[in-house]
């Protein structure tokens, strides 16, 4: 699943008339991208969630086919679900079986293919050094457990692997974040997690953005 409902306030004015996920870098588009990299990876089946402008990002991407995917799309109203609202209500369209996703404004080479397609619990997350703008991270890594209260802390990726039962409790269609399920299960050692220390970029900023697209073109 690529997460790509978020309204993209801070890429703003570049997301007043497009969404995020459409945003160029290089030759297409971020979300482009993502798909492509998914696919490289042995991931065919992909869910796109969405909200804002969310027609453009079907009438871009159509039925996935030009990928070599089979994309199905989970369509939000304006009322934002956020993450864990989101995926719940995709769950439908994801299956009974752990499934893999994607922050939609997230870029990291971490090989795709080496993700888990067997959980040791509810949840495994890549974690990644804090970046500058956050500084504080999120959570605490030990061997392979995840817990929220020791330290020192690392960053939260966006890149995550999940079992639908983690989400079954809470109803559709209604907003909540993803973070106090991820904290309830840490509670009872059920979250699993690994360093990448590779290349990662929250693409949150048209700085940012920049920089992707400097990066892209260099090679």
């Amino acid at each position: 699943m690529i997460l790509a409902a978020g309204r993209g306030e801070r890429m703003r004015p570049l997301t007043d008339a497009i969404p995020k996920p459409l945003l160029p870098v290089t030759d297409k588009t971020l979300i482009e991208h993502q798909i492509m990299r998914l696919v490289a990876a042995g991931f065919h089946d992909i869910v796109i969630n969405h909200s804002y402008l969310g027609e453009q990002i079907e009438a871009k991407l159509g039925n996935g086919q030009i990928y070599g995917a089979h994309l199905a799309y989970s369509r939000e109203t304006e009322q934002r679900l956020e993450t864990g609202g989101g995926i719940r209500t995709a769950l439908p369209l994801l299956g009974e079986h752990p499934f893999i996703v994607i922050n939609g404004d997230v870029w990291c080479d971490y090989p795709l293919a080496h993700l888990r397609r067997e959980l040791n619990g509810l949840a495994h997350l890549i974690m990644v050094n804090n970046p500058s703008h956050h500084p504080a991270g999120d959570f605490h890594l030990q061997g392979e457990r995840l817990d929220f209260e020791q330290q020192p802390r690392l960053t939260f990726s966006g890149i995550g692997i999940y079992h639908p039962d983690l989400f079954k409790q809470y109803p559709a269609h209604q907003p909540f974040p993803l973070a106090p399920l991820l904290k309830n299960a840490m509670r009872i050692a059920q979250v699993t997690g690994e360093l990448y220390d590779g290349y990662w970029l929250d693409v949150g900023t048209p700085e940012r953005l920049v920089e992707l697209q400097n990066r892209m073109r260099g090679g």
